[in-house]
């Protein structure tokens, strides 16, 4: 089991006037290998549950387990968990800053105490893995393009050779061609490699698409903790809190509402295509 959280509680602002309850009570697990998707508006805590997962936050209370060992206790060692669990945080080309793509990928390995030759070798195979072109590699990242940017900074984290990988907003202001390339991209990888993958996104699209499961974050707490056809039955409840199914949800409920034999439980436009061609051959 890669990540446990035992009843985990967040306070911002403890004993202030602002104190806010980001967390609470969370209890999770996150298998190794698994492709997670976290959702919620705006305030629910999904930033807030994926940096307590590599200790950037530390719980109020409760405890985080990682492969076996508390994170919290006295002897573990936080700087290790940091590079067995990779945090790319939304605009993460923000954070570029070497004179080249290869040099600021190398920057991760080498601050793990790698060498020269072996942080190359490690940043090589990063950028490999995120489809980014050879040439591109001593170029200066400020002259790549915003989707070229993010997956170099994806890179630098892959690097450091992580066995979780946790995106937060990865696609945020690319366009659907950039989109669906970096996420494509990263499915592949999960396929590739086996790493566990946790997607926060506001994209209900794109969480339908890529991930297995779908964790539903409101105030605070869990809300849904299950396959994406389960959760996005709920449609109404997820609009309730600000949430919606994808598109092709609305549109095969109109379907079957109008008499048409479809499958409502479609969430991708693939498995939405299928199920209308097959009512259309009925009819």
């Amino acid at each position: 089991m890669s990540i446990i959280f035992d009843h985990v509680d967040y306070v911002y602002g403890g004993d202030t006037p602002l104190e806010v309850k980001a967390l609470d009570d969370i209890c999770l697990q996150i298998p190794d290998g698994q492709f997670v998707g976290i959702i919620g508006h705006t305030g629910s805590g999904k930033s807030t549950l994926v940096q307590h997962m590599n200790g950037l936050l530390k719980a109020t209370s409760g405890h985080i387990y990682f492969n076996g060992e508390d994170i919290y206790d006295r002897d573990f060692p936080m700087k290790k968990l940091r590079s067995r669990v990779g945090l790319v945080f939304q605009y993460p080309e923000y954070q570029l800053f070497e004179v080249d793509v290869l040099s600021d990928v190398c920057f991760g390995p080498k601050n793990l105490g790698l060498d020269r030759k072996e942080a190359e070798l490690k940043a090589f195979d990063a950028l490999r893995k995120v489809g980014l072109p050879m040439e591109l590699y001593y170029q200066s990242p400020f002259e790549l393009s915003g989707g070229q940017k993010r997956r170099v900074a994806i890179a630098g984290v892959l690097a450091m050779e992580p066995e979780v990988l946790i995106l937060d907003e990865p696609t945020a202001g690319l366009d659907p061609k950039g989109r669906d390339e970096i996420l494509s991209q990263i499915r592949q990888l999960q396929r590739d490699t086996g790493i566990t993958i946790l997607l926060v996104s506001h994209s209900m699209e794109d969480v339908a698409e890529y991930v297995e499961r779908i964790i539903v974050m409101n105030n605070g707490r869990v809300l849904y903790d299950d396959v994406p056809k389960k959760v996005f039955a709920r449609y109404k409840d997820l609009e309730e809190i600000g949430l919606a199914a994808p598109q092709v949800t609305y549109i095969l409920h109109e379907l079957q509402r109008r008499g048409f034999p479809v499958d409502v439980s479609a969430t991708t436009i693939e498995e939405a295509a299928e199920t209308i061609r097959k009512a259309a051959a009925k009819c």
